[in-house]
């Protein structure tokens, strides 16, 4: 009896639904695996995501580029010249900083065609090239293979004899115009902005290359060719600027067959200048290498949507002020906004004048801050820094004071500027230096003294004085067309037109009609028409924005857009160029509440726009860019 109820109290194992709970837990761990790895890579295939060897090799690994020692080149040096060599170690230095892995390869790896294993192939100072390394560089072009290249690849033998520039133009789509002479020591070169290859580097920015390796001049022929910097420099050229600007191409990127290339009409060793410029200049590269090997690049857009360029109107009231009224007529029937420069002296003298101006915009001073020079001394020296002090602030005073509103916009007399001037601002609550001084880039920048930002506006465009005075153009055609000039090239680069005028000059009243065209020309060119204060709020919420990227996987893209100020930002546009043909966008966030952006692709240019209307200050927002890849 105790035996019998033994076995009634023991208890039973039911193995099927043991099984079957093993199972249920077995499928709820896979669909939580696949959610993780949703969440965190976005679209995939199964086969994507499982321990192949394939898989496991693709983790962390990057393509390898190949990088070009032409013996063939070399051959043509003088004997004992480490020309090329130097030339090879520093683009390893910049692939090693860049980490991009690379082999060093010779002629007869592309001649018998060992290259196929490469995403990239560089040329650097290749001008000696064989027949066949030519073919084969355009195959694999064809193929979908990138280039990345200097000077003039091809343009001599394999045996030193000069070939012409038939494979540059054919390939690059470019046409050589000139090599720059050694005499002129170095040139500037200015770069455009927001595109590919210049994200993260301000519009207009001016590199100085050394021309001890006479740097190209070329001339873009072909639409599937983008331009990306111009040697013309407007300040010290004579000649028309438009044809200045397309003769004088140093950088351009494009398309060949199914592949990619892009080209430095210089070496890399060729940058000089402060260490400002070789950040930018590592930044240039880095992009150029990116696009070559299909990596996303993102950056915020300069002007708020819909613009291309931006412009401000500066008109300075000098001899014969009557004639700002002439102006005052042209600009409220437009609705154009802009700040008003007077000296002190000659607010004094026409008090009346000035408080009329004032009704009409914002006010600024022309302050004297010394300029001399002597022969035996050629620096150019400002005024001690407290007698710029002190003329600023009585130039402030005696301004506001007339006018009955508050100056915040200074215009030095000679056009230079030192710290001492910056000081002085800070001091005196100015906001705002328009300066003549040569900076390194055609859009504003911003200059901290005291915890307090000021406005630096250079000279982006030729005013008046140089037009009517000093070119002695009387015409108002051909003054129109001179102006027209330098707005189509400040368009070109993407920065901020600056038309600074004079009473005693454009504003006279057989010139003012001028004025009246220009300003129908660029709301045509759909400018961004803006006031100084405006201008800077803008530029100072815009500067502050941060924006991190990273490809999470083949079909994802993350990004993540941060307002660290203490401002609202409104109405701004972040271009992220995916770098292949895609299709199917979807854009979500990992964080609840998140706002989805409008946004608009470019199917021909692989680009996301993404419209951010509003990020309130300290704001961060994370998005996931899904898409579905075009197998082509």
């Amino acid at each position: 009896m105790a035996v019998d109820e033994e076995k009634h109290l023991g208890l039973r194992v039911n193995y099927p639904i043991i099984f079957l709970i093993g199972l249920v837990l077995l499928t709820i761990g896979v669909l939580i695996f696949l959610i993780i790895i949703k969440n965190v890579y976005g679209r995939y295939e199964i086969n994507q995501i499982l321990p192949t060897k394939a898989n496991i090799e693709k983790i962390g690994k990057k393509d390898k580029v190949g990088l070009l020692y032409s013996q063939y080149t070399e051959n043509m040096l003088p004997q004992g010249s480490t020309w090329l060599s130097d030339n090879i170690d520093t683009w390893e230095v910049f692939l090693n900083n860049d980490n991009v892995p690379f082999d060093v390869i010779s002629d007869q790896d592309i001649e018998l065609n060992r290259i196929e294993k490469y995403k990239l192939i560089i040329l650097p100072s290749a001008k000696s090239m064989s027949d066949r390394e030519l073919i084969e560089i355009k195959k694999y072009l064809e193929k979908g293979g990138s280039v990345f290249a200097t000077f003039g690849p091809g343009t001599f033998s394999d045996e030193g004899k000069w070939r012409g520039w038939q494979f540059f133009t054919e390939t690059f789509g470019l046409k050589f115009n000139r090599e720059i002479k050694p005499e002129e020591t170095y040139r500037v070169h200015t770069l455009r902005g927001n595109l590919i290859l210049t994200a993260g580097i301000p519009t207009g920015y001016t590199l100085r290359i050394a021309t001890w390796d006479r740097p190209i001049y070329a001339e873009i022929l072909e639409p599937r060719t983008t331009q990306v910097s111009f040697w013309y420099d407007f300040r010290h050229e004579a000649g028309l600027a438009r044809e200045g600007i397309s003769k004088s191409a140093g950088i351009a990127y494009g398309t060949y067959g199914k592949g990619r290339f892009v080209w430095y009409g210089f070496e890399l060793n060729s940058v000089i200048g402060k260490q400002e410029d070789y950040i930018y200049f590592e930044r240039l590269f880095n992009n150029s290498i990116n696009w070559l090997t299909y990596r996303p690049i993102a950056f915020v857009k300069d002007w708020p949507e819909g613009y291309k360029a931006a412009a401000i109107f500066i008109p300075e009231i000098t001899k014969s002020p009557a004639n700002i009224y002439n102006l005052i007529k042209v600009m409220k029937a437009k609705n154009y906004p802009g700040m008003f420069f007077t000296d002190p002296y000659t607010a004094i003298n026409h008090p009346s004048l000035i408080k009329n101006v004032a009704k009409a915009g914002d006010l600024g001073v022309v302050v004297d801050i010394g300029w001399k020079a002597s022969v035996e001394d050629t620096v150019n020296k400002l005024d001690d820094k407290l007698i710029q002090l002190a003329s600023v602030q009585f130039a402030k005073d005696t301004v506001s004071k007339l006018s009955k509103s508050n100056v915040t916009g200074l215009m030095p007399l000679y056009g230079f500027y030192d710290e001492g001037t910056l000081q002085a601002m800070s001091k005196t609550g100015m906001q705002y230096l328009l300066t003549d001084s040569l900076t390194d880039r055609s859009v504003p920048k911003v200059i901290i003294r005291n915890n307090k930002p000021i406005l630096l506006i250079t000279k982006t465009a030729r005013d008046d004085y140089e037009v009517v005075r000093d070119y002695g153009l009387k015409d108002p055609e051909y003054q129109l067309y001179t102006y027209e000039e330098d707005v189509d090239r400040v368009l070109f680069e993407g920065g901020l037109y600056v038309f600074k005028v004079h009473t005693d000059y454009q504003l006279r009243p057989n010139n003012i009609a001028v004025v009246d065209e220009l300003m129908n020309y660029i709301r045509q060119k759909n400018f961004w028409i803006v006031s100084l204060p405006e201008l800077r709020n803008w530029w100072l919420r815009k500067r502050g924005l941060e924006i991190q990227y990273s490809t999470r996987s083949e079909r994802r893209i993350a990004v993540e857009v941060t307002n660290p100020s203490d401002e609202t930002v409104y109405n701004f546009t972040v271009e992220i160029n995916v770098n292949k043909k895609i299709k199917n966008i979807e854009i979500s966030s990992d964080i609840i509440n998140t706002k989805i952006p409008k946004y608009k692709f470019d199917e021909k240019s692989n680009k996301i726009y993404l419209y951010i209307k509003k990020m309130e200050p300290g704001e961060s927002r994370s998005y996931y860019l899904d898409f579905d890849n075009v197998v082509s």
